[in-house]
């Protein structure tokens, strides 16, 4: 993860919108961020980890994050991008925002914490969180990452089981995490062989023993099926011969029984003949001559009874169409008076129309009659208005030269500002004293901070650097004490004559004695702890010192421009006042006497114009009714004139004003009742006269039909006389020539139901039965052994032939079962085999999955391999731990991810590494943070990292400090990134790139740049 910009809004002391432009920072390769305490530099690691994971560290998850709102702030804001991902290729965007609660301060409602993928100007909503985009919890991001203030040892201290656990999750050894695996394929393996156990207890009585006994039986069945088989073929042939014989001498016996039924409907069979012959000749020579007759018979009487109807109906005709053509006549008279009807219908509507012009003369005439008085009323009434209303305006025009609105609007001004201007000068009054009493305090605070100051020392600053040059002097002792304590280990090597195996040098003058002890170290290490104490102090003091200057600075500078804003205040109020003293006004209550009284003036003058209003309303409204009524005078003069003009031209436009004058004075429903009345009989006259038109013309050729048809049944009744007696004749004629004379026998004949065709069949059936029973007989007698057919004999061949099938059937079921016996004896037995072998496999398995359970019980294999991971980060560790320590020192670690120290001042003997001093554990803590860092970069297949650390460096003596930075500005070489948080002078000396955090009073945390 590689940071690109940080903006930060309302969290702890950032009140105001604050951007860390990381880029130029990390361009440097090792930047800084300094500040003094309590500014806000820490906040920033803080303002990452909310953006990123949405808890700070401070307050944790559970913590209350009202608090870590700015107190002047409604809300929080963070924007973070950063690059992460393979090489760090994704730009992303991490978004936190919380707002307070309108309504209750103290609450915060729910944050919007959200992640975004930014591609050139696209940015993309994601719903992975920041553990799947980094790759690395809250916890681990703290440890290899970010390092907050405090936490720096933290992965030092931790136990080997969670230590182990870290491994397994920040480099994913969740992989070697075998034992549920294996425990899942250990459970298949034994469910597996209890189904094979399963299986071959079904098969324990199957063997090759038991096979061999059922094909022995197997070969026996078979010989005896072959035996019953040729017995059985040797029966079959001479009970199928008596069989075929007992079929044919069966079928003997039934046709003679058919032969003596056939023999007894011979007379039966004659008799029908002769019935088929006459019905053949009844129907086919005499029958169609007789329908014949028939037929003429009817088209005789048809001919008859036609020509009687028309012959009746000629005279009918005649006398209907001469009623016809009088109605006719009648009716057409009546049509031809339409023109002379139709012009009275018209001088009826005429009248109609005069009565409706008259009514609407009359009442415009009576309209001009009433609107004449009205406007004149309205005239007189305007005048009286108009001299009220001139009354009033002389009255208004008096009132209007005094000035009282103007006057009125100034003062109510005036007295705005003078409670406006009373209330300011007190205020600031009141503020001003405030201020001066906190002055007072301040200064007291002061002075309280000055009397902590020893009496040897005039200031802080001479303090500060008497103490620092009091702690280079002890440490400067303690490292010479140290040197020769280093020595005494190799006293026992020097030899009077020989080289020293240190400096070479063959005499030894005065060689160390080892009477140092450990407790004149403690003592060292006791005089340099008071002196950072007392550093520390010092520090405190002048913060609060600073704080309390800049506070009485800021308090001088309030007082001075509040009662500059008094003296402005005071020098407007008395303006005022000589202003208000040329009216006669010196006192509050002056204003508000004079304004009564203009209110009363202005009220009247209000009341006036409202009566003047009220009368200019009127004459208007009188005005426009007057307007009104004559425009509508004007209008029904008119129409009344335009009635009249038209009332004459009607009246003379009607033709028989005679016949007219009579309904002048009847109503208009009656006369339209009238026209309507003769309009209708017009219209039925005309369709009656069509409708006996078109009568008197159906009836006429009707009649002419009527004789055509008379004439034609006259003729088709001769000719039908004559063609019936020659059909009769031709009848008698074939009576006699086929002997058929019984007139009464024929027409039973010609009605008889007789099926001609089935009659014949059945005779034409018999006749064939009889020749093939008679050839059937014939050929049956003649073969030998059918008439004497004995069937007791052939009931003893058929008993023996069933018993001997019996037999076989039996046999050969026996055989089937014992062939199917055999067959699946030995398919058992193969699956037997196949089974025995499947199982001898899974014990094996099962028994090597069950040393790997235990081998994996407990993430064994995790710890093993986080044993080597933690192995590998000790050697890359060592190659700056050793360093640092100038090769006194190695890290190691046990078989239980143990840290250990190999110390090599005490010939190489091991001790915890909890046991290291102060500086020495931030040096193996720096080292093993590096070491961790530098995997994970090479996890994430990175070109680049990024590591930032909080931490004073209060622990280090200078040359520790020299050693530390140059092996944070070394990494640049390595292609990472070091951020550094501090207040240490000396780095802040060193590192050329670095951003400044101030705390503002009134803007709060600001960011400022090296290179700005």
């Amino acid at each position: 993860m590689i940071p690109l910009k940080l903006s930060v809004q309302g969290l702890y002391s950032y009140k105001e919108e604050q951007t860390i432009d990381f880029e130029k920072l990390t361009a440097a390769g090792i930047f800084g961020i300094f500040g003094a305490v309590g500014s806000g530099k820490s906040s920033i690691l803080e303002a990452i980890l909310l953006a990123l994971y949405g808890s700070t560290e401070r307050l944790s998850d559970r913590g209350e994050k009202n608090s870590m709102v700015n107190l002047q702030s409604q809300q929080l804001l963070i924007n973070f991008e950063f690059k992460a991902g393979k090489n760090n290729s994704q730009i992303y965007l991490a978004r936190y925002a919380v707002k307070r609660n309108s309504k209750r301060f103290d609450e915060i409602r729910p944050a919007e914490h959200t992640f975004y993928l930014k591609e050139g100007d696209v940015t993309t909503p994601l719903n992975q969180n920041a553990e799947a985009i980094i790759g690395m919890k809250k916890e681990h991001f703290k440890q290899t990452v970010i390092i907050p203030q405090g936490k720096f040892r933290e992965f030092i201290d931790l136990t080997p089981g969670p230590r182990a656990e870290m491994m397994k999750e920040l480099f994913g050894l969740a992989r070697f995490d075998l034992s549920a695996k294996t425990g899942s394929l250990l459970k298949v393996v034994r469910g597996e062989l209890i189904r094979l156990e399963t299986q071959l207890e079904g098969l324990g009585d199957i063997s090759a023993e038991l096979l061999k006994e059922k094909e022995k039986a197997q070969q026996e069945l078979a010989k005896t099926v072959n035996a019953a088989t040729e017995s059985l073929e040797k029966t079959n042939l001479q009970f199928q011969s008596l069989q075929t014989q007992k079929q044919k001498h069966n079928q003997l016996l039934a046709y003679q029984k058919q032969w003596e039924g056939l023999q007894s409907r011979t007379k039966e069979i004659e008799t029908k003949k002769k019935e088929l012959k006459a019905f053949i000749q009844a129907n086919s020579y005499l029958k169609p001559v007789w329908n014949q007759i028939r037929d003429e018979q009817l088209e005789l009487e048809k001919a008859s009874v036609g020509f009687a109807d028309c012959n009746r109906f000629k005279e009918t005709y005649i006398e209907q169409i001469a009623k016809l053509e009088q109605q006719e006549g009648e009716l057409r008279k009546k049509v031809d008076k339409r023109p002379e009807r139709e012009a009275k219908i018209r001088d009826l509507e005429k009248v109609i129309a005069i009565q409706i012009i008259q009514r609407k003369l009359d009442a415009a005439q009576k309209k001009v009659s009433q609107i004449k008085p009205a406007i004149e009323e309205g005239l007189g009434q305007q005048k009286a208005l108009e001299n009220q209303l001139e009354l009033l305006e002389k009255e208004l025009e008096e009132s209007r030269n005094q000035p009282n609105s103007t006057l009125m609007a100034r003062l109510t001004g005036d007295l705005k500002d003078w409670k406006s201007l009373s209330l300011s000068i007190k205020k600031l009054e009141e503020a001003i004293a405030k201020l001066k009493l906190e002055n007072d305090s301040i200064q007291k605070e002061e002075n309280k901070i000055l009397g902590m100051i020893p009496s040897q020392f005039t200031s802080l600053e001479l303090w500060d650097a008497w103490e620092k040059e009091n702690i280079k002097s002890i440490e400067a002792d303690k490292a010479k004490y140290i040197k020769k304590k280093a020595l005494q280990a190799h006293i026992h090597s020097l030899k009077e004559g020989e080289p020293c195996p240190l400096c070479g040098a063959v005499e030894h003058p005065s060689p160390l004695t080892s009477d140092h002890t450990e407790e004149k170290v403690n003592g060292y290490n006791q005089q340099i702890e008071e002196t950072r104490q007392n550093l520390e102090k010092i520090q405190l003091l002048s913060r609060r010192l600073y704080d309390q200057e800049l506070q009485k600075t800021n308090q001088t500078k309030l007082i001075s421009d509040k009662t500059g804003e008094l003296q402005d205040l005071n020098h407007q109020f008395n303006t005022l006042k000589n202003e208000l003293s040329t009216l006669g006004i010196h006192t509050l209550e002056d204003i508000n006497e004079r304004l009564s009284v203009l209110t009363d003036q202005i009220k009247k003058e209000d009341q006036l114009h409202n009566s003047a209003r009220e009368y200019r309303k009127k004459i208007d409204i009188l005005r426009t009714r007057i307007d009104g009524a004559h425009q509508e005078l004007r209008k029904e003069e008119q129409q009344a004139i335009a009635h009249a003009s038209t009332l004459q031209a009607k009246e003379d436009e009607i033709s028989d004003k005679a016949f007219c004058e009579k309904y002048m004075d009847s109503s208009t429903e009656t006369i339209q009742q009238m026209i309507a009345s003769v309009r209708k009989d017009i219209e039925d006259t005309a369709n009656l006269l069509d409708g006996k038109q078109k009568v008197l013309k159906e009836k006429r050729q009707d009649a002419a039909t009527n004789l055509a048809n008379l004439e034609n049944f006259s003729k088709s009744k001769e000719e039908a006389s004559i063609k019936l007696e020659k059909l009769k004749n031709e009848f008698d004629a074939l009576k006699t020539q086929y002997g058929q004379t019984d007139q009464a026998q024929l027409e039973k004949l010609f009605n008889s139901k007789l099926d001609e065709d089935k009659l014949d069949q059945e005779i034409r059936e018999y006749e064939q039965d009889c020749s093939v029973v008679q050839s059937h007989l014939a050929t049956l007698e003649a073969e030998e052994g059918i008439k004497t057919f004995d069937q007791n004999y052939f009931d003893e061949v058929a008993e023996n032939h069933a018993k001997k099938k019996e037999e076989l059937e039996q046999v050969q079921k026996e055989k089937i079962n014992i062939d199917r016996d055999v067959s699946d004896i030995r398919e058992k037995l193969e699956t037997k085999k196949g089974l025995l072998k499947i199982l001898d496999t899974m014990e094996n398995r099962a028994s090597n999955l069950k040393e790997l359970e235990q081998l994996f019980k407990g993430s064994g294999f995790v710890k093993y391999v986080s044993s080597i991971y933690l192995k590998e980060l000790c050697n890359t560790a060592n190659k700056r731990f050793t360093q640092l320590t100038k090769n006194s020192l190695r890290l190691e670690i046990d078989d239980n991810n143990t840290f250990w120290v190999i110390d090599y001042l005490n010939d190489g003997r091991k001790r915890l590494l909890k046991t290291l001093s102060g500086g020495q554990t931030f040096q193996a803590s720096l080292c093993l943070a590096l070491a961790l860092a530098e995997k994970v970069k090479s996890i994430n297949q990175a070109d680049q990292s990024f590591f930032f650390l909080d931490e004073g460096f209060g622990a280090l003596d200078r040359n520790s400090l020299r050693i530390v930075f140059e092996t944070l500005k070394a990494l640049r070489h390595e292609n990472r990134i070091v951020g550094i948080i501090s207040h240490v002078e000396e780095l802040q000396q060193e590192i050329g790139v670095f951003a400044t955090i101030e705390l503002d009073p009134e803007k709060g945390s600001q960011v400022k740049y090296s290179y700005q």
